[in-house]
């Protein structure tokens, strides 16, 4: 299976680089996967396409502030910092640019030194350690000084730091956000509860390798980076017994998708606990536990429309996303959703 097998063409302008004014008025195209059938509607209609005794599995992790920019010193160097993974003592993994700048033993320091950095060692694919020196409480000088990793495709500046976050996001720990949530409101989702659907939470804590591009043809020879999740025994127990009384399991994005389909053992029970996991679903994989799945317009030739690819098929996909083109959809982080079933 090819890389370019996912390839379609995306008008630059469809592009959402800001969020809506009202998380639920997005737009949302329904595909039967079974048919390939094709409705549109608005994402508050997700309430028709519900039925008591489903579940619905959201993503509670939490965006981190993870840009940072900083100096050099000694040269004073504009330095740009990406928190990729926190390991133990205030060790983070980063992404540093320029990173030709920044060997083992420069220091960076951020906004007039009440956050300072030292690079340890150079990692997988480049990325820096960084042991950082501060007073205080380390996530309050990062909501200072830090600022929300937007992907490169978004060039608006981000008025309100909350839009990137779903209204339940609870677990810091996210370089970027598990963007099909965004479309919820506290509203919608107290009507979704009565309706006498379930809503259930895992963790899955974001990194870029998420969105890192596939530079192999041969998709198989992709390497996903390994992320961390957590998974609630009462969570775990909530989700197994929906699936026991003949519910349906939908998961609200790819990563969610991902955490239920890491931790699902092949007797199809979803096992409580946390663990890492580099999971990569394309075509082919059979899937153990989600019976639905809520998600955005994903990049061209991405893990992620792979993924998505992977459960309602390929050629479903690419027609319903020529569809989404046409009607001139929003795409990407900020823009509309999708509801698969």
């Amino acid at each position: 299976m090819k890389t370019s097998d996912f390839y379609y063409e995306l008008p630059e302008e469809l592009i959402a680089q800001d969020p809506l004014e009202d998380r639920s008025s997005s737009r949302l195209l329904c595909l039967n996967r079974e048919t390939g059938d094709i409705r549109h509607g608005h994402f508050r209609d997700i309430l028709q396409e519900l039925l008591p005794g489903d579940c619905l599995v959201v993503n509670d992790t939490k965006v981190i502030p993870a840009r940072l920019y900083g100096r050099k010193s000694g040269t004073d160097a504009l330095v740009e910092i990406l928190l990729l993974k926190r390991r133990e003592n205030d060790i983070w993994e980063t992404l540093v640019k320029p990173g030709k700048k920044c060997r083992p033993g420069a220091e960076i320091v951020f906004g007039d030194g009440i956050l300072r950095g030292e690079v340890l060692d150079v990692v997988d694919d480049g990325n820096r350690l960084i042991q950082f020196r501060y007073e205080g409480i380390f996530e309050e000088i990062l909501d200072q000084l830090g600022e929300m990793p937007l992907p490169p495709y978004i060039t608006h500046k981000l008025k309100d730091k909350n839009r990137y976050q779903t209204v339940y996001a609870k677990n810091e720990g996210s370089a970027a956000a598990p963007t099909a949530g965004l479309h919820f409101t506290e509203e919608l989702l107290k009507e979704v509860e009565r309706l006498g659907v379930k809503i259930a939470h895992v963790t899955l804590h974001v990194g870029l390798g998420t969105f890192r591009p596939v530079k192999v043809e041969d998709v198989s020879e992709h390497h996903m980076h390994s992320e961390f999740y957590v998974v609630e025994e009462d969570q775990a127990r909530m989700i197994n017994d929906t699936k026991a009384s003949g519910g349906r399991v939908i998961a609200v994005g790819t990563t969610s998708c991902r955490t239920l389909e890491s931790a699902t053992g092949e007797d199809s029970i979803l096992k409580a606990g946390s663990g890492w996991t580099e999971i990569f679903i394309y075509p082919g994989y059979q899937f153990r536990m989600i019976d639905g799945l809520i998600t955005n317009f994903h990049l061209p030739e991405s893990t992620l429309i792979m993924l998505v690819s992977a459960f309602a098929g390929k050629e479903h996909v690419l027609r319903a996303y020529e569809e989404a083109v046409k009607e001139k959809y929003r795409f990407f982080s900020f823009g509309d959703a999708m509801l698969i079933l």
